[in-house]
């Protein structure tokens, strides 16, 4: 699926989505899950090859030859299997979508979702010019977004926050490094607090706690995990650890949505806030982080933002819009409250395989 635009990072430059859908069929009910990997292992050890290995090989006959009838029992399922986590997000949110199909209920309430709407904020790539990253922010803010995110790396960050700055002294602003960062930066990134930021994303390793808990303890800015939290434990370490004091939250670095829900309720009991956060997905994976960010402690605005803004033909309908108010309104249906445009996949559609659970006999 090609982006309406580029999309920078310090990773490099993305244009297109090679995207690997889940369909899983089952009690005549069809359930969706999208594995948000990437194209190369950049973000994480996945990538969209690995992933269609480990599906294809492993956890699609581990799920095939399992009767769940809850989305919380698949980790169980899959634990002989390490990490591979945003595979196993594919196939465990699709069962979870499933579910609340069977219960009649929005995938929302079935997660425990208690928000009518969410807040929504944007992530915008390094850009080729101030300029033209001007020229974006005041479009995005003139659609309603509540939060301007700028992905940062060396020499695209004090000049670029300065600027962004003194042109909107009063929007919400953060800014996400995406591990770009050494520690001989950490006088650098100190003086960030000057720009009066939400927070600092991950500025440091992907996989580290302590030094962020060194760079954090000199900030005011509050530091912000994403990379390095992967369950439940790793939050509670981070927050412990005094690491951080945001945490994003993404369903496929954290392995689906029971994860997820086991991040989020570590960081409330704590009195950490979250939200979520964006991987490029198309609208299937798109409709399942609208449902995560109705749980009580995404109080942030997430980078769940309209289709519009990534693709010119999402493969679901509706498409997902934001009100002038910068936020998205939960639909109210069973199951991931978005249909899918079967066709539009079809037509996208490079590779497919499909794997049958063996009928029981009585």
């Amino acid at each position: 699926m090609p982006l309406v635009r580029p999309f920078e990072t310090s990773f490099g430059v993305t244009r297109e989505r090679r995207i690997l859908l889940v369909e899983v069929q089952s009690e005549g009910l069809t359930g969706w899950g999208e594995c948000t990997a990437g194209e190369r292992p950049h973000f994480s050890g996945e990538s969209t090859d690995t992933a269609w290995q480990i599906i294809t090989q492993d956890l699609g006959p581990m799920l095939a030859a399992e009767t769940p009838e809850h989305g919380g029992e698949i980790p169980r399922i899959f634990q002989q299997v390490r990490d591979n986590r945003m595979a196993k997000a594919a196939l465990e949110n699709a069962i979870w979508d499933i579910e609340a199909q069977r219960e009649g209920i929005s995938l929302s309430r079935l997660l425990g979702g208690v928000r009518d709407t969410i807040p929504c904020g944007v992530s915008l790539g390094i850009q080729s010019s101030i300029a033209t990253l001007f020229g974006i922010i005041e479009r995005e803010l003139e659609a309603g977004y509540q939060r301007i995110k700028l992905k940062c790396k060396p020499g695209w960050d004090v000049e670029v926050f300065e600027q962004v700055r003194n042109r909107w002294p009063e929007i919400a602003l953060s800014c996400d490094a995406n591990s770009a960062y050494k520690m001989r930066d950490l006088d650098h990134i100190v003086a960030w607090d000057a720009f009066d930021l939400l927070m600092v994303e991950q500025p440091l390793w992907h996989d580290d706690f302590y030094f962020h808990s060194m760079l954090q303890k000199r900030m005011e800015t509050p530091i912000c995990l994403d990379e390095s939290i992967h369950n439940r434990r790793d939050a509670l370490a981070a927050i412990e650890m005094e690491s951080c004091k945001i945490i994003n939250i993404k369903l496929g670095r954290v392995g689906g949505f029971s994860e997820a829900i086991a991040v989020h309720n570590a960081a409330l009991e704590r009195g950490v806030p979250v939200w979520c956060g964006g991987m490029l997905e198309s609208g299937i994976g798109r409709a399942h982080n609208i449902a995560l960010s109705t749980l009580e402690n995404f109080s942030l605005p997430g980078d769940v933002s309209a289709s519009a803004r990534y693709f010119t033909d999402d493969i679901i309908e509706p498409e997902v819009t934001v009100t002038s108010a910068g936020e998205i309104e939960i639909p109210d249906i069973p199951g991931r409250g978005y249909e899918v445009r079967s066709e539009l996949i079809d037509r996208f559609t490079t590779r497919k395989e499909m794997i049958r659970a063996l009928e029981l006999v009585a």
